[in-house]
């Protein structure tokens, strides 16, 4: 009877620590603002550079693709702005993935103290990570929004279904997170690994690219790029004034449900070794 109740009994467990952590929201917001606020203390600009930063990549990628390479965006007028705002939606995306993927396998060893008391939540780290990173992709949006409407197609209805972009994406990060923070205490190579695989997945993302541009075969190899779906609809949604492909969004956020099942479960199977290698 024990194991034929075991898997509601994880379910439970899953949707109230893992999917839902309402009863640690303000012990999240906590953590997530420390480190917003913690990552500018004592710089000049402070929270400024959450602005200048995506600015000043941005045009760096502009100059170098756009007058250097001479690349041309597929399917739009020949045009500094309209290259760099498609290439701002990629970016926008990629680096909210990069950020946290890449900090996630050290979530646990950063923070030793935290691993040997036994009541903290530690599946809330991965959440308060997430949030922090996602602070830089609302002012980044909020950029990128003003110069879609100061150089796209302005104001469209479609905008209203920004936030669903990328809570599409969040099951997938986090499930990312969770299972990346667990093996990261194993294993403490896997933070190189996965920054060196970020940055050879910059290049295997529409990012610099529409998915149009690609061979069939090819589209549907980079469409189980999980970056790829939220990117194009970013722009069909920013830069075209469309809605996006609901049905590829909702394929997406039921895919990170169902990762985030596994990597909770693995989560949980995992940490009871945290403070023993710790």
């Amino acid at each position: 009877m024990a194991q034929k109740n075991s898997a509601p009994h994880f379910l439970a467990h899953f949707w109230t620590h893992f999917a839902w952590p309402w009863g640690h929201r303000n012990l999240i917001w906590q953590f997530a603002r420390r480190e917003v606020l913690g990552r500018y203390r004592g710089s000049v600009l402070g929270v400024s550079w959450a602005v200048l930063t995506p600015m000043a990549m941005l045009a760096v990628y502009t100059l170098v693709f756009r007058h250097i390479f001479k690349a041309k965006w597929p399917g739009v007028e020949d045009g500094n702005m309209s290259f760099a705002l498609n290439l701002f939606a990629g970016l926008l995306v990629f680096n909210w993935a990069a950020e946290f993927l890449s900090r996630a396998p050290r979530l646990m060893t950063d923070q030793p103290n935290l691993v040997t008391k036994v009541v903290f939540p530690l599946q809330v780290l991965p959440w308060s990570a997430l949030m922090s990173s996602f602070f830089h992709v609302l002012v980044s949006c909020a950029v990128w929004l003003a110069g879609c409407l100061l150089f796209g197609q302005g104001v469209h209805a479609s905008w209203l279904a920004l936030p669903l972009v990328f809570f599409a994406l969040a099951p997938t990060l986090l499930g990312l997170g969770w299972a990346l923070s667990a093996l990261g205490v194993y294993f403490r190579d896997l933070g190189e690994i996965v920054g060196l695989f970020m940055g050879m997945l910059l290049f295997l993302t529409p990012v610099f690219f529409p998915l149009s541009v690609l061979p069939d075969f090819l589209q549907t190899w980079v469409s189980f790029n999980p970056l790829a779906v939220p990117i194009e609809a970013l722009r069909s949604i920013g830069l075209m004034g469309q809605w996006p492909n609901f049905a590829n969004l909702l394929t997406l956020f039921g895919i990170g449900i169902g990762l985030t099942i596994c990597s909770a479960w693995l989560f949980e199977k995992s940490r009871k070794g945290f403070a023993d290698v710790l």
